[in-house]
This record gives C-alpha cells, structure tokens and sequence, in this order.
C-alpha cells in the first residue's frame, strides 16, 4: 500500500495533518475516518455523514463545523482522515478549506491555500466563501 502523503488527493493541511479529499464512490484505499458530504455510498470505514447540497453551505452549520472539528482532531493525530462528496470539489474543498481555517489561516487565505493545493475550482460559490467565515 502507497503511503497516505502520496495518495492521489491528499494534502497536508497548514498544521502538519493529512487529509484525503475525493469524489464519493472512486475506488481507494481505506481511511480511518471519512466525511462524508452528500448522499450515496458510504465507506466501510468509519465516517460521519454532513447534510450538503450541491454548490451550497451545510444545511446545519453547527453539525457541519462540529464534523469539521471532529475530522481536524483526527488528522492532527496522524489518522487517515478524508473528505468526500458526489463532485470531489466544491463541497469537499470548502470543507478542507475549513480544515485550514481551523488550523488558523484566514478565510479568504484558506480558499487560495486549497485551490493551489487541492483542486484549482475548489470553493465553487461566493456563499461557500462567505460561509468559511462562520468557520472557528
């Protein structure tokens, strides 16, 4: 097995902690803990499911950024945290851009940080952008 920094989509966030990010059924191999950001197949590993449409905000920020929290804590433990949704960029990059939001960069910091990282077109919409302002 690969190791984890090398697998496709991961990316080590401003604190130190790897997380993967991808696209909800893509074959792979197992994480420790997923988030997972929209309906349909869920991983056999343990995860926890957001209520997140398509190209908008988490329909229950609370849950979300407890979520967020929860992923956070794990990847800066060394566990194999990842991201996932339908797409694997809109939802899971502003999801990763919270993850660097809570490692202390700036919202607007956070959406170049992972568009240079991750995937050029992650944060889809202005009010995914707005809503990592609500992110601490």
């Amino acid at each position: 097995m690969p190791d984890w920094a090398d697998e496709r989509g991961v990316v080590r966030l401003p604190g130190g902690g790897l997380v993967r990010g991808r696209r909800l059924g893509d074959a792979t191999s197992p994480a420790d803990f997923a988030l997972v950001l929209a309906d349909g197949p869920a991983p056999a590993w343990p995860h926890r499911r957001v209520r997140w449409r398509d190209f908008w905000v988490p329909a229950d920020s609370a849950d979300a950024l407890d979520a967020l929290r929860e992923a956070h804590r794990r990847a800066l433990a060394g566990e194999r945290v990842e991201v996932a949704c339908r797409g694997g960029v809109g939802r899971t990059g502003t999801a990763l851009a919270a993850l660097a939001v809570l490692d202390g960069l700036a919202p607007g910091d956070a959406v170049h940080w992972v568009r240079s990282t991750y995937h050029r077109r992650a944060v889809e919409t202005p009010w995914q952008r707005w809503w990592l302002r609500r992110v601490r």
